[in-house]
């Protein structure tokens, strides 16, 4: 009975060691990062679904890197990426000329205004229409998140995704990450629900980046919900900040 009792600890003891190693530790800088006291607090009431810290350490984002933001939205991970590459790194936030529409009583994009406030002085704006996407330097993470499948949609033109990825896998460094994040649609739907319920098949992004020369370097589970039908739009009460979201994690070859 001893001996029995010895294995069972054993064993216990190695599950517990797998589980501790199955989940990377958090960088000091990531956290700080998240715990910066200049981000929003309508920002950091999201970090619960958004789960910055896990999202930074999937992408491999490091001080001194150069990140691209790729249609920022509101800034959430404009901010983050700012203080996780620090001041011998840069972000680009590319806002593309599409979006302008959306600017409201003579107000441009948040990240203009980000851009411009001291304590964000390693981000830069590129304002360019979407099929024009270029960086002033290589970089070493191209990052969307929430996007992708806008770039399908009609006010975004829609997008020449076959030229947009390639300009992106050109933008990056040898072994450089492009990372996608999005709010799934039920599989098989193709790129049916990005206009009206702003979701997209991972399966269609996966093809699309695929074919641009990139390599499938890994998937984050982080943001799926089981729970999420994916028949609702994302902006449904029921669902917003819910939804069942993938992140993908594609590589440029090194050679």
């Amino acid at each position: 009975m001893k001996f029995h009792r010895l294995i069972c600890a054993a064993l216990a003891a190695i599950g517990l060691s797998a589980a501790a190693t199955a989940a990377p530790a958090i960088p000091a800088y990531v956290e700080a990062a998240v715990a910066d006291p200049y981000r929003p607090a309508a920002d950091t009431a999201l970090d619960p679904e958004r789960r910055p810290a896990d999202m930074m350490v999937f992408a491999g984002v490091k001080p001194g890197d150069t990140v691209v933001d790729l249609i920022p939205g509101g800034g959430y991970f404009t901010r983050i990426f700012s203080k996780v590459v620090g001041p011998k790194g840069h972000v680009y936030s590319f806002q593309p000329a599409e979006m302008d529409r959306f600017d409201k009583n003579g107000k441009r994009a948040p990240i203009f205004a980000i851009a411009a406030d001291p304590a964000y002085a390693n981000v830069t704006v590129i304002h360019a229409p979407i099929d024009d996407f270029s960086t002033p330097t290589k970089v070493d993470v191209v990052w969307t998140s929430q996007n992708y499948h806008d770039m399908h949609d009609p006010f975004m033109g829609p997008a020449d995704m076959a030229k947009v990825n390639k300009a992106i896998f050109d933008a990056l460094k040898p072994g450089g990450v492009y990372i996608v994040l999005d709010h799934a649609a039920a599989k098989g739907t193709g790129l049916a629900d990005t206009n009206t319920l702003h979701r997209i098949d991972p399966a269609v992004v996966k093809k699309e980046v695929l074919a641009a020369g990139f390599k499938f370097a890994g998937h984050s589970d982080a943001l799926r919900n089981p729970k999420d039908d994916h028949t609702l739009k994302v902006f449904d009460p029921r669902i917003r900040h819910h939804t069942d979201q993938f992140t993908f994690k594609f590589q440029k070859p090194e050679k």
